[in-house]
Parts: C-alpha cells; sequence; structure tokens
C-alpha cells in the first residue's frame, strides 16, 4: 500500500476535507479516502459517523481495513437509498430472487424429464429407428413433442 504521502500528495484526503482539518502523516483515513473520493467519505460520516468510522478501522486488523471501509461504504450506500430496511433489504431481496430462481429450476428440470420420457415412450414402439421423421406416426397425428401438457404448470 502506498503511504500517506504518495497517496495525498500534499493534499488533505476526503476525510480531513470534510471534517475541516488538518490532515497528518499518520491520518487513519487518509489510505481509505484519497482526496478525489469526498463523496465516499461524506456517506460514510452522514451514516455512521467519523468517530464510530475510525473506533471500527481501530478494531480491524490492519490487513483488513481495506474491505471494512468497502463495506461501509456500500452500507452506507445502501442505507442512504433505502433508510428504512437498508442492507437487509438488499439480502431479503436476493434470498427471494434466489428463491423463484431455485422455483424455476425444477420446473425446468420436470419439463425437462417429462420431455425425455416422451421422447423415449416415441422411440420404444420398435417401429422407426428415425426419430425425426415418424415421431408423428405412433400417436395418430398427434406430435409426442407437444408441450401441452405443461398447460397445468404456471409458467413464471
Amino acid at each position: 500500500m502506498k503511504s500517506h504521502r504518495e497517496l495525498c500528495s500534499g493534499s488533505s484526503c476526503a476525510a480531513c476535507k470534510l471534517l475541516k482539518r488538518r490532515c497528518t502523516p499518520t491520518c487513519q483515513f487518509a489510505p481509505y479516502f484519497q482526496s478525489d473520493e469526498s463523496n465516499k467519505f461524506a456517506k460514510v460520516h452522514k451514516v455512521f459517523g467519523a468517530s464510530n468510522v475510525s473506533k471500527i478501522l481501530n478494531e480491524v486488523p490492519q490487513e483488513q481495513r481495506e474491505d471494512a471501509v468497502n463495506s461501509l461504504v456500500y452500507e452506507a450506500d445502501v442505507r442512504l437509498s433505502d433508510p428504512v430496511y437498508g442492507c437487509i433489504g438488499v439480502i431479503a431481496s436476493l434470498q427471494k430472487k434466489i428463491v423463484e430462481l431455485q422455483h424455476d429450476l425444477i420446473l425446468s428440470r420436470a419439463r425437462l424429464a417429462y420431455y425425455v420420457d416422451q421422447t423415449v415412450l416415441c422411440l420404444d414402439d420398435g417401429a422407426n429407428m428415425c426419430p425425426v421423421i415418424d415421431m408423428v406416426e405412433p400417436f395418430k397425428g398427434k406430435d409426442c413433442f407437444s408441450f401441452d401438457q405443461f398447460t397445468q404448470y404456471p409458467f413464471p
């Protein structure tokens, strides 16, 4: 990771700019909130406050601080866009989507199994080995690949 002086190059970090204080070489915010990312820190500060962010950064091991800051930025952004539910709303929405997709997958597998079973029935009559030409013949004009049987299953 670059040093504070390399990151700031003479200007204050975004946190010090917002808090209107002088950025020191030991500033704990400087490695994570560069001077051109003022909006990033403003969101985090609005939701959590600078003091709480400072406490969180002090409690997290050095190698995990960047991930912690990214998490705080994401949580703050979501909380500002949805003040009532925040991240819990996003998690609930994703869980609902997973359930819907699992349902769709089960339904698709059932339809595929039915399709495969019907194909086997068409081929097992022994009359023809060519499934393309005479699929209609064993069923007296009814196409064995018809999906009319699936009308009982609601399509999503």
